[in-house]
């Protein structure tokens, strides 16, 4: 695990390119270079944005999931199994069908937004800056919400039934019950799930390379999509380790931000 860390950061210090493939030491003019790019700003804010409109949305939806699932309705087990299936689907697999939908002539949404008539032509979600991202948001949270779903289901179903019970006799209703009973009960798998899917969610790439490839204009290039560029596309390696490690780095000042946060909301 730790050859490949040290080695990127190593081959971070050296700089590349098509027409000259030879290494040639740099020192930290890579950093700097990319320090005082506009483009390197936008990819931090991108990155951000991404992370935390994921993260909050599949957590939420994940854990409303969960509760339903929860309840004894008629076909619990096909419904828990059906859940299952954006999570099951590969990447890339999800990332076409997603454009599919996003097509401004034959996907669906647009046509179900013609047929309503809250638009008159064909939107094209993936091509404006306004959209590519909350686009590529959407599509991650319906193939990541699964996961946070099953978190959550196997935590709801440990909690204490007695307790519910007893707020129950108690006149709780239950919106007082989930937040008296059911989220204190679940407070630490809750946190630990946010952690994961903060990771995951940092580092993923499928899914924004194959719906707009960092576009238009950059405005949904992530911290993986333009380590994939640099390197395998521009044939930069030297940039495109230092982006990983100073990608690296933001992930563990995100990390650390929560432990602290979540240390002294225990304290």
């Amino acid at each position: 695990m730790y050859y490949p860390m040290v080695g990127t950061v190593y081959e971070s210090l050296f700089t590349t390119s098509f027409i000259n493939p030879t290494p040639k030491f740099v020192g930290l003019e890579t950093y700097r270079r990319i320090l005082a790019d506009p483009g390197f700003r936008q990819v931090v804010l991108n990155s951000l944005a991404w992370t935390a409109g994921v993260v909050i949305l599949q957590n939420v939806v994940g854990f409303l999931a969960a509760l339903l699932l929860d309840q004894n309705l008629p076909g619990q087990g096909l419904m828990r199994s059906l859940v299952l299936l954006p999570w099951v689907l590969p990447g890339v697999v999800a990332a076409i069908l997603w454009r599919f939908l996003y097509d401004p002539q034959l996907g669906l949404i647009n046509s179900f937004l013609i047929g309503w008539g809250l638009s008159d032509h064909g939107v094209e979600w993936l091509a404006d800056t306004a959209t590519a991202m909350p686009a590529a948001i959407l599509a991650a949270v319906w193939k990541g919400f699964p996961f946070s779903t099953v978190v959550y289901l196997a935590a709801l179903q440990n909690v204490d039934r007695e307790q519910i019970e007893a707020a129950v006799i108690d006149g709780a209703g239950p919106v007082r019950r989930l937040l008296d009973v059911v989220i204190p009960a679940v407070r630490p798998v809750i946190a630990v799930n946010l952690l994961l899917t903060t990771i995951l969610t940092f580092n993923y790439f499928d899914m924004v390379w194959v719906l707009t490839r960092g576009g238009p204009l950059n405005s949904t290039h992530i911290f993986p999509t333009k380590i994939y560029e640099l390197g395998f596309g521009q044939f930069r390696f030297g940039d495109a380790a230092a982006y990983g490690v100073i990608s690296m780095l933001v992930l563990v000042v995100l990390i650390a931000l929560y432990l602290l946060v979540q240390r002294r909301a225990r304290a």
